[in-house]
């Protein structure tokens, strides 16, 4: 096929955006990247899909994703993170049966793919969610999805003690079985599209001798590890008061550091732990959404930028941003550092651009895959329709995507060659069952826990 009519962003290494762009599409690769006039005489008898003026890039990339969290989406605002797990978060996901959480993927996964994003890494899929109906969804919805199966072992977190919601507690043994079993069994199934990776939970859910085993086993089996860091204060003082150590002086010691590692948050570094994550080539998921709505403060993007650290970007889960839209996210990314260094030229659109594309390619070790629109890539692309008056005009196409379009101005979204979106709907999952099902497990869920949301203002 033929994709024609369109602003291409490629994300080449050239950062080539072609005018009257065209791409060819067989199988599940990229045959050909050019202009359209040239394109249409080199392959004659190619179906043609018109793009209608759009503009087309990349398929997204969110690197930080809770799947069980879309059912419980706005369950817990204006709460502090500590209070917002213990109070709300695991008390209601410790109620989940395996059918909850995956009606919860489910939504999470039409949502993400609705607002153009193409691939994701999950960070913590507990026992109870039911990790192989989730796999399922993803090898059936047709998005490409890297799976963490949580690790751990002391019910914590962080200064406080014995705080976790029983229903979200693991031992130690089962969950490592089970996070090795999963890997076995669903690691590059559904043509490759899947992943399985480690997800411990973070220092105060999992001892030093855990993590350390962790980083044994990835590298002895070339797994990925996916781990929260520093999302807030109290993570800094834990690791400090318990371990003397700052926290990536410490997780280098575990072993933990390194190309195969995410560290999700990263709020709370200084300039030895950012030279640290540079020189050991680990890399960071950025979460501006979450970090601001959660109150835990602002990663250091520019300074991890300038020391050559791979940032990419997340939205994170249903309470801590309530939208799984990435493509809202570019604007945040852009803003908040600027506001905070007092400076407009700080992360430029065009660097947003690259942490939700390329860079997040390349946190999952799949830059030579996805993330730009090459010849011999993965086809895994996006349509966003520009003929709205918030799109219009468009002088530059970078700024129009990462300053003003949202989740709702994808058309069609693509991935390994196949349409799984067109028109604005999802053609793999029943969008309408979808909704439902979520609508009355949420029900099911909160009734569980004991817990009422009701707005603050009357209704009447």
């Amino acid at each position: 096929m033929l994709f024609e009519n369109a602003t291409i962003i490629t994300m080449d290494p050239q950062r080539r955006v072609l005018a009257d762009g065209a791409i060819v599409v067989q199988g599940d690769r990229i045959a050909a990247v050019g202009k359209r006039a040239v394109l249409r005489q080199q392959f004659p008898h190619e179906e043609r899909f018109d793009c209608r003026g759009g503009i087309v890039l990349p398929g997204l990339i969110d690197t930080h994703v809770h799947m069980a969290q879309a059912l419980i989406r706005g369950c817990a605002d204006d709460l502090a993170l500590l209070d917002w797990l213990s109070q709300r978060v695991w008390v209601l996901q410790g109620n989940y049966t395996a059918d909850d959480g995956r009606a919860s993927a489910a939504l999470c996964i039409l949502e993400m793919l609705k607002s153009g994003t193409t691939a994701f890494v999950e960070t913590m899929i507990a026992g109870r969610y039911g990790f192989d109906g989730l796999a399922e969804l993803v090898r059936v919805s047709g998005i490409r999805a890297a799976l963490s199966k949580i690790v751990m072992d002391i019910p914590t977190y962080a200064t406080q003690t014995s705080s976790m919601f029983p229903g979200m507690r693991e031992e130690r043994e089962a969950s490592m079985r089970q996070a090795l079993d999963m890997h076995a069994k669903w690691h590059g199934q559904a043509d490759g599209r899947i992943q399985v990776w480690f997800g411990p939970r973070p220092i105060g859910s999992s001892t030093p001798d855990l993590l350390r085993e962790v980083a044994q086993i990835a590298q002895e089996r070339d797994m990925r590890i996916d781990i929260h860091f520093c999302e807030v204060r109290e993570d800094v003082a834990y690791i400090r008061q318990s371990f003397g150590l700052r926290p990536t002086e410490f997780f280098q010691r575990l072993g933990l550091l390194g190309p195969r590692t995410l560290l999700v948050h990263a709020v709370w570094l200084d300039a030895d732990d950012i030279a640290t994550i540079a020189r050991t080539g680990t890399h960071i998921s950025h979460n501006p959404a979450s970090n601001a709505k959660l109150g835990s403060g602002i990663a250091p993007v520019p300074a991890l930028l300038q020391a050559g650290v791979n940032v990419s970007l997340g939205c994170d889960g249903g309470p801590s941003n309530n939208t799984y839209d990435l493509l809202r996210d570019l604007r945040l990314a852009a803003y908040v550092h600027k506001a905070q260094a007092l400076d407009p030229t700080v992360v430029p659109a065009e660097a947003v651009l690259e942490m939700a594309t390329i860079n997040g390619a390349k946190a999952m070790g799949l830059e030579s895959e996805i993330g730009s629109l090459e010849l011999g890539k993965k086809a895994d692309l996006i349509v966003v329709d520009i003929n709205k008056p918030h799109l219009t005009p468009s002088p530059n196409p970078v700024s129009t995507i990462v300053h003003c379009a949202t989740g709702g101005d994808v058309d069609t979204v693509v991935i390994d060659g196949r349409i799984v979106v067109r028109d604005g709907r999802c053609l793999t999952l029943d969008e309408e069952a979808v909704l439902r099902e979520a609508r009355q497990r949420a029900v099911e869920v909160y009734r569980r826990a004991g817990i009422a949301i009701k707005p603050r203002w009357p209704v009447l």
